[in-house]
């Protein structure tokens, strides 16, 4: 994968080779939905060029509750049409990637005064099942009061009534994006991030591309396409006022935020979801050690790059974990990280904030900037699909070009090509006897697998080389480290300290004891292999120091207008 430009060290020549060539599509935004469109497109044979100004999935897509969901919660408004999209998207995203989907049973507890009861419950799930396509060993089972307990201990004893038990699948958000990126690649698109689109290009009053900034380099490119398209999440309207089209409908921003805690201190045995005294719905999950609880819905008019947490959100979710587990007696103390993320609704001028839409919608402006909006991270690949149909009757309107049809349905993501979910498990345990058979910990081979599927082999190679000629550097790294910090610069383009603990691992959330143990070799490690200046190193270290210190401290109120008001 290396020779498609998808290391690091490669940014610099993909994107000279975006100035020289035109493409077909230009997609601003590298999140789950620009990743899907740039996979779509370039499979039927587009040629495509992706930016993304901060890091892949940095904006929402690291920032959900992490779970490709079915989207149970839309029964409540009758959204029947989008469980049925998502619930059915939700199989092929997994059968796809399974090494970043898990299935996993979540709980629904029903209590005397609440929200939902046996009869609600019972019926809700079924219907979901439903217009879900649930294959039979995953749907719903209805469990009296005492299996609810066996099930789950913690849960508060006093007005349950049962519970209804159906699967969610738990994901890798980040990880599934940039898998997604990857087979984009591979399949001949070009993908750089930390490449900020500053303005538009015209022709003729028809939008003609983009100027871009490299903001490692400070060195600035014209990117000239057929099509551009607006993938840029929470960032939309921004680039519909540069193109002037924004009007109508616009975003309105939502944050969400998560708490992390240690399992010894809130030890739950399986996933619950359940409603809080004010009506809303909360996630409990357990994950590697952890349980992370979740999320708030705040009306967000904060710095969209970078939302966090207020005392506030940090004591709702507090609140309603003990409300419903009431013998954790979880405090402030016990969070150990945390993650804030927006949500960019669709909110159309003269409609009340309660008809604030969760649906994708795509808009093409007079100039021919197409914006793709809205959605959920579970229909990206429909959303793609969707986008890149537009694309496709455009350009053979435009140029007479002429594509082949989607086939994404049925395209393994990067690192999934393990036999799909049937053949899952026993991947995983083949691979952890190759990699025991090179000398690594059986442990460590098998949580690779888990985490890289079927590129673990490219992880087995490098683990071979740098276990024989590791530096001197790279030795004051534990191999468990070493090796998938040197793949993500090699294969997935790291540029900074932050993007392998954040979003290439998730450890800044799940072993944040960890990544302050280590950051400082990893910091070294990066800035011998990358050639960092002594500024660079120092600018790098200072932004994972705030992103460790901003996941376990709460902003001031102050500075986030409109943050507590909740819709």
């Amino acid at each position: 994968m290396g020779e498609q430009g998808f290391a690091a060290q490669e940014r610099t020549a993909v994107l000279e080779r975006m100035g020289r060539e035109h493409f077909d599509i230009l997609i601003i935004g590298g999140g789950i939905t620009g990743a899907g469109i740039a996979l779509d497109a370039a499979d039927r044979g587009l040629k495509t060029a992706l930016v993304e100004m901060q890091d892949f999935a940095a904006g929402t897509s690291s920032r959900s509750t992490k779970l490709v969901h079915g989207g149970l919660r839309y029964l409540k408004q009758f959204e029947v049409k989008m469980v049925a999209e998502v619930g059915k998207e939700r199989a092929i995203v997994f059968e796809n990637g399974p090494h970043v989907t898990i299935p996993e049973r979540m709980l629904l507890p029903f209590h005397q005064g609440g929200t939902f009861n046996a009869f609600t419950t019972s019926i809700g799930l079924l219907v979901y099942d439903f217009l879900a396509g649930v294959k039979r060993s995953e749907r719903r089972c209805m469990l009296d009061i005492q299996t609810t307990l066996e099930r789950e201990p913690l849960l508060k004893r006093e007005g349950l009534r049962g519970s209804g038990s159906y699967v969610e699948y738990r994901t890798d958000d980040a990880r599934l994006t940039i898998e997604v990126m990857k087979e984009a690649v591979t399949r001949g698109a070009l993908a750089v991030n930390y490449a900020k689109a500053d303005k538009l290009l015209y022709d003729s009053g028809r939008i003609s591309g983009a100027s871009v900034t490299d903001r490692v380099t400070g060195k600035p490119y014209e990117i000239r396409a057929s099509l551009v398209i607006n993938a840029a999440g929470p960032w939309v309207d921004t680039l519909r006022e540069m193109d002037r089209s924004k009007e109508g409908k616009v975003l309105r921003l939502t944050k969400g935020i998560h708490l992390v805690f240690d399992a010894g201190r809130f030890p739950l045995q399986q996933a619950v979801y359940f409603d809080t005294p004010d009506g809303r719905m909360v996630f409990a999950i357990p994950r590697d050690g952890k349980t992370y609880a979740g999320t708030t819905d705040t009306v967000y008019e904060g710095d969209t790059a970078h939302p966090r947490m207020t005392a506030e959100d940090r004591a709702y979710v507090l609140q309603a974990i003990n409300g419903m587990f009431p013998d954790v007696k979880l405090t402030v103390t016990d969070v150990e990280s945390s993650w804030a993320g927006v949500r960019p609704l669709i909110y159309e001028d003269g409609k009340s904030p309660s008809e604030i839409s969760r649906k994708d919608e795509i808009w093409e402006s007079r100039s021919g900037l197409i914006t793709i909006a809205g959605g959920k991270l579970t229909g990206y690949r429909k959303m793609s699909e969707l986008v890149v149909d537009r694309a496709v009757r455009e350009l053979g309107r435009l140029h007479g070009q002429s594509f082949r049809a989607c086939r994404t349905r049925h395209i393994p993501i990067s690192g999934g090509s393990v036999g799909g979910s049937a053949g899952w498990d026993a991947f995983v345990s083949k691979q952890a006897i190759a990699g025991a058979a090179l000398g690594l910990p059986p442990e460590t081979a098998r949580a690779w697998a888990v985490r890289y599927g079927s590129n673990v082999e490219r992880l087995f190679a490098i683990a071979t080389q740098s276990m024989k000629n590791a530096t001197e550097t790279e030795a004051a790294l534990p191999v468990e480290l070493r090796v998938p910090l040197l793949y993500a610069m090699e294969q997935e383009m790291t540029v900074t300290p932050s993007d392998f603990f954040i979003r290439r691992t998730g450890a800044l959330f799940f072993q944040i004891d960890e990544v302050k143990r280590w950051k400082q070799a990893v910091v070294t490690l990066m800035s011998e292999h990358a050639g960092w200046s002594a500024e660079q190193e120092r600018q790098y270290k200072t932004e994972l120091d705030t992103y460790l210190y901003e996941a376990v401290t709460p902003v001031e109120i102050e500075a986030e207008p409109g943050a507590t008001k909740v819709i």
